[in-house]
């Protein structure tokens, strides 16, 4: 990690898979959720258009004035924009539909790929102390997608269960090798993670061994299973492991929040 003024820079994830309805920003919310548990500071920058992770972690959209719109396009202050959650050690910096724009908006600024990059290093963030970053991107790998990577330290990938989901992630390793070649030497894969997950179908195994067998360790150990208790948390502004903490769901977030703490060695 590169030092900041009170100590090493937080690590920034990307959360991406450019087909939606893979648990992706159900992941984000939960992963920090399950950060903050063991003890981090976690920022969720939102800069999905549709906000899903903002209204999942209960910001009304009255309440986002300032958004990663105004972050990534107007280059307002990264602390103008950081918003506090109901969940202890959580902090968002919220989106809404105005990001729908933004791709048209920055196709022409000549650091159109660094933006996001740029405006999470600003020195009035370093006073949150933030152990983690996570980026919830939009489904697409569109430029706001791009400069999710380019900020990004590493990418984890949410991996549905079904039949297709091999073929779209051969699209996304593309993609990061394209950032890898042109913008960010460094990053890398934090891992895959397979997602509503049900071992009573056989697909599931068989998705589940291919991609094992594909991709090996960058395959996380942790999967999350469908969980009722998952698909209905959002719809009270909770994050899975508040809203029924002994639930399938919530044990395997807290699971893999752990998984990723220790491949970081940084487990407390």
């Amino acid at each position: 990690m590169s030092p900041t003024a009170d100590g090493p820079r937080p690590h920034i994830i990307a959360l991406a898979n450019q087909k939606g309805g893979v648990g992706k920003t159900t992941t984000a919310i939960n992963l920090a959720a399950g950060l903050a548990e063991i003890g981090f500071r976690v920022l969720l920058v939102d800069i999905d258009p549709q906000g899903n992770a903002s209204t999942g972690l209960g910001i009304a959209p009255q309440n986002r004035k300032l958004t990663s719109y105004d972050l990534i396009v107007d280059g307002v202050s990264a602390q103008d924009v950081v918003q506090k959650t109901a969940i202890d050690s959580v902090w968002i910096i919220p989106a809404n539909a105005d990001l729908s724009s933004a791709d048209l908006e920055i196709v022409s600024h000549e650091k159109r790929s660094f933006l996001l990059h740029d405006a999470l290093r600003q020195p009035d963030l370093d006073s949150y102390a933030f152990d983690y970053l996570l980026i919830d991107c939009p489904p697409s790998l569109s430029l706001l997608t791009i400069n999710a990577m380019v900020a990004a330290d590493s990418v984890l990938v949410p991996l549905q269960c079904e039949f297709f989901a091999l073929e779209g992630l051969s699209q996304l390793m593309l993609t990061i090798r394209d950032v890898r070649r042109s913008a960010n030497p460094a990053l890398r894969i934090e891992g895959i993670v397979l997602t509503m997950h049900d071992m009573r179908n056989k697909l599931t195994s068989q998705v589940e061994a291919d991609a094992r067998a594909t991709m090996g360790d960058v395959v996380m150990k942790t999967t999350i299973p469908r969980n009722v208790r998952v698909s209905e948390a959002p719809s009270h502004a909770l994050p899975v492991l508040s809203y029924d903490t002994a639930s399938k769901g919530a044990v395997a977030y807290r699971a893999l929040a752990k998984e990723l703490a220790n491949k970081r060695k940084t487990v407390r």
